[in-house]
């Protein structure tokens, strides 16, 4: 009975775990790394480290660098050769997919599938049935704590009452008329809202779910031209070049490590650039710090959804009208001065109105803490909305979630450019709910743009396919109906 034991006891008698997600030591090289999970078994490890550096020769080139300095997928392969090294009985692999390009994911299936075939038993944490499919013969589906199914994975096909997302099983709703108070707000000349709402038109092509037409005879909303950002000599972006045009969804994709991420970054002032211009709606934003841009309509949503974990979510919504709250003395408000009860009754309609809008009314008095990953994201999502931005980036909206709970985000991502009248960028690597959404795909390596046009020209563009898809259908296409 090991229900007690310590971690290092359980690592000792075979049971490993690759974890989702950060798994490495960034500060140490990939050697180190290597060595250092060499402990549990130094003189008899199942695999030699020759052995497992043949499974994964990308890391044979970068030895001497520190795994900081790896890309994403990089950094998973580096994580499973050092699970490996430990020689396990049982190897635990918390969602293998998350955040990695379809060639990455494509590379370490077969090496899955090699070390079941050596003897080592695998129980494979997944959010794609599609993925699951290709590798595993026997599921258990959880919900709640609770298995709510066990037998073989092909059967999980005929439960659609099993697969169906819990939180988003309302997402249909998604293209409900626009409410009142809820669509973006036009702007003056200072950026802030006026107040007028969007157009019955462009609320009727919401509901139908059609992509607006995209005038590209004005300018553009947001103009990117010759960006570019060095690490040391690791040259991230290199004079990437992005025009998005008013109501348009740009998808960005590329593998991991291609800058998608450090571009962000640029663009909404985490980082600053080394050359290139950025520019909204005309406006020069050189020189802006991350909370000038935002005030100046730039919103940004991350890969980990950073909300505060100890505020529920009526109060994480308050706390995102901020900046529209006209009285902020804390005098008045401990005094309940008219001016200050106003705005706090404002404050309490708006977030009514974001929770309505989002479907979030059973999670309206819970901490951030205690949601699920798809509910934080649902979260960060009206975060977003209550800003009212003019060009939203997106960061893997669908990184962590469900496999349903991504498919039915498309519909959520259509209704928030037409409530907005907000563009839209979003890097993404699940193709079948990128291609859904996205008017434009632009594809990016090693820091340069590689492809840019229509989805369809860009996914079958050969650079691109080379780099980045792959040719594992089910891997490409991790949402969307299993074969």
């Amino acid at each position: 009975d090991i229900t007690h034991a310590p971690p290092n006891e359980i690592a000792a008698m075979g049971i490993a775990q690759l974890p989702g997600g950060d798994a490495v030591f960034p500060s140490m090289t990939v050697t180190e790394n290597l060595e250092a999970a060499e402990w549990l078994h130094p003189e008899h490890p199942m695999m030699s480290r020759a052995e497992v550096l043949e499974l994964f020769p990308a890391l044979t080139m970068r030895l001497d660098e520190p795994a900081a300095n790896l890309s994403g997928g990089q950094q998973q392969m580096l994580a499973f050769a050092m699970v490996l090294l430990g020689s396990p009985r049982v190897l635990l692999i918390d969602e293998l997919s998350l955040g990695l390009a379809p060639a990455v994911v494509e590379e370490l299936l077969p090496v899955v599938q090699r070390v079941a075939d050596a003897g080592v038993s695998v129980i494979l944490v997944e959010q794609s049935v599609n993925v699951a499919l290709t590798i595993a013969e026997r599921a258990y589906f959880m919900e709640k704590g609770q298995i709510r199914f066990s037998g073989p994975t092909a059967d999980l096909l005929d439960r659609p009452d099993i697969l169906r997302s819990v939180f988003l099983q309302g997402a249909a709703a998604a293209t409900e008329p626009v409410r009142e108070g809820v669509a973006r707000e036009d702007r003056g000349p200072d950026g802030q809202a006026d107040g007028s709402a969007d157009s019955s038109e462009e609320a009727g092509s919401a509901e139908s779910g059609r992509s607006p037409a995209i005038d590209r005879s004005q300018p553009p909303i947001l103009r990117v031209h010759d960006l570019t950002r060095s690490f040391g000599g690791i040259r991230a972006v290199d004079g990437v070049a992005l025009e998005v045009y008013d109501r348009e969804i740009v998808g960005v994709i590329g593998p991991n490590g291609a800058g998608k991420t450090t571009m962000f970054d640029l663009i909404s002032g985490f980082l600053p650039a080394d050359t290139g211009e950025i520019e909204l709606e005309g406006r020069p934003l050189d020189g802006l710090s991350a909370h000038q841009r935002a005030a100046a309509g730039l919103g940004r949503s991350f890969q980990d959804a950073r909300l505060f974990p100890a505020l529920t979510v009526a109060e994480t919504l308050a706390v995102a009208l901020e900046r529209f709250i006209p009285t902020r003395d804390p005098v008045s408000a401990a005094l309940h001065l008219p001016n200050a009860y106003d705005s706090e009754q404002k404050t309490k309609q708006r977030v009514a109105e974001l929770i309505e809008l989002m479907a979030l009314g059973d999670y309206r008095n819970k901490f951030i803490r205690e949601l699920s990953t798809g509910t934080r994201r649902m979260v960060d999502l009206a975060c977003v909305v209550a800003h009212r931005p003019l060009v939203v980036l997106l960061d893997e909206p669908s990184s962590g979630i469900a496999q349903r709970e991504a498919e039915a985000l498309a519909p959520v991502l259509r209704r928030i450019r037409s409530d907005m009248g907000a563009a839209l960028v979003v890097i993404e690597h699940d193709m079948p709910l990128l291609r859904s959404v996205a008017d434009r795909f632009v594809a990016l390596d090693q820091g340069s743009v590689l492809s840019e046009g229509r989805p369809d020209e860009v996914l079958e563009d050969p650079n691109v396919v080379a780099s980045y898809l792959g040719t594992t259908e089910a891997v490409i296409a991790r949402s969307g109906p299993a074969t």
